[in-house]
């Protein structure tokens, strides 16, 4: 007997709470079952964040269900105030546009919507023309203000002061399960476990309107092991777009990983067996650094592809271990000129640092190294000797390297 998809799921850590667990493991194994999960568009690119829901969908797709990635066209316009303590940035109608497009492209490399097999859908495309009064007399009565105040999505919010604009947000995302529910007879919505609030007010919306069982499942954040959110770097989120962060640099933040976090990190974030998860996930000591090295890879060829999951193993393994390339790198090219001024001078207007401050920062507290070597001196000049066949590798902090070039 083969295993269920939500037992799948459950097994890989995925499932955080669901709304009737034995209802939705029934329907997942006898029905194709049409579900969702909304990506608000709030910047021009998805983030790892996101990626751990398209895992889920793709495990969902696997086992022959129906996903449809929903890009908020219309939800974008007020934003998610869930877990923040200030209000998003308002976008212009033409940004929300541009961003559900980039939203579009990069889930096309994780989600199959050939043949009808996904669906893409823009919310927009109703929350845009809803008549206000309409909207209040169908859905309106079905909400009451003392139990949204008590939802977890706006407890953060309640201090500073929270927005009429954006407690519709819950009663938007509601409508949204209803919609979907009337167009494609969706019976399952997904996210993350922060929207647990707003994925119960559709599942009570739209059976209250209906009178259908529909259902409301969440999965873990992607958080470490001491409960802070993963996936956030010194330079800001950790994004899928490969102009935004380099594979090379998304590759190195996977190697680099606590060790308590890779076993989690091999279940959540590749489709590797559970069986060779726990046996990577076991190893212990210098041993474990063969399993970040997997995760790295595994990780960086699903977001990426091979192509450049290779290049960045071959970098890495050129600074960490004395082999392959590299010129996968990111690489800082300088003149004649350049390669005789300061060290501080140079990574700045290559815009490896903000600023000359947040350089000398850097170098007070231990953080930079030119070619394995500590720098301790801010003014420090390069010559001619720092450079190897013409290059010179800079090591920022723990985890980012780059490669001085001489042309």
């Amino acid at each position: 007997m083969s295993t269920s998809v939500f037992d799948v799921l459950k097994e890989r850590g995925y499932i955080a709470q669901c709304t009737n667990e034995d209802e939705v493991r029934a329907m997942l194994e006898n029905e194709k079952v049409t579900f969702y999960i909304g990506f608000d568009p709030t910047a021009d690119s998805l983030h790892v964040g996101h990626f751990l829901g398209l895992m889920v969908m793709s495990h969902l797709q696997k086992a022959g269900h129906r996903p449809v990635c929903l890009v908020g066209g219309g939800t974008g316009t007020v934003g998610d105030p869930s877990g923040r303590s200030d209000m998003r940035k308002m976008l212009t109608d033409e940004d929300i546009e541009y961003n559900c497009n980039q939203f579009k492209k990069q889930m096309a490399r994780f989600i199959d919507f050939s043949d009808g097999k996904a669906l893409m859908v823009n919310n927009g495309d109703w929350l845009r023309k809803l008549n206000y009064i309409d909207l209040l007399r169908e859905v309106g009565a079905h909400f009451t203000v003392n139990r949204m105040l008590a939802a977890e999505c706006y407890k953060n919010r309640m201090e500073k002061g929270l927005t009429f604009l954006e407690f519709n947000y819950m009663i938007m995302q509601s409508y949204d399960f209803l919609e979907l529910y009337r167009r494609y007879n969706l019976k399952l919505e997904m996210g993350g476990d922060d929207q647990w609030s707003n994925i119960i007010g559709g599942v009570e919306l739209t059976r209250r309107i209906t009178g259908d069982a529909v259902y409301g499942l969440t999965f873990t954040l992607l958080t470490k092991s001491d409960g802070q959110k993963m996936g956030k770097t010194a330079g800001g989120a950790l994004w899928l777009d490969k102009e935004k962060t380099s594979p090379y640099d998304f590759y190195q933040y996977w190697r680099n990983v606590d060790d308590a976090d890779v076993e989690r990190c091999l279940a959540l974030l590749t489709f590797l067996p559970m069986e060779e998860v726990h046996r990577l996930g076991a190893l212990e000591g210098q041993e474990i650094n063969e399993a970040k090295k997997v995760l790295a890879y595994e990780v960086t060829k699903l977001v990426h592809g091979q192509e450049e999951a290779d290049k960045a193993k071959a970098a890495a393994e050129a600074v960490f271990g004395g082999s392959g390339s590299s010129e996968n790198m990111p690489t800082v090219e300088l003149t004649a000129e350049d390669a005789a001024k300061k060290l501080v001078d140079v990574l700045v207007a290559a815009e490896v640092f903000g600023s000359k401050g947040e350089a000398r920062r850097l170098i007070q507290q231990n953080g930079l190294s030119l070619n394995d070597e500590k720098v301790t001196d801010p003014d420090y000049t390069l010559s001619e000797g720092d450079f190897t066949d013409g290059e010179a590798i800079v090591k920022k902090g723990k985890k980012k390297f780059y490669r001085l070039l001489k042309v």
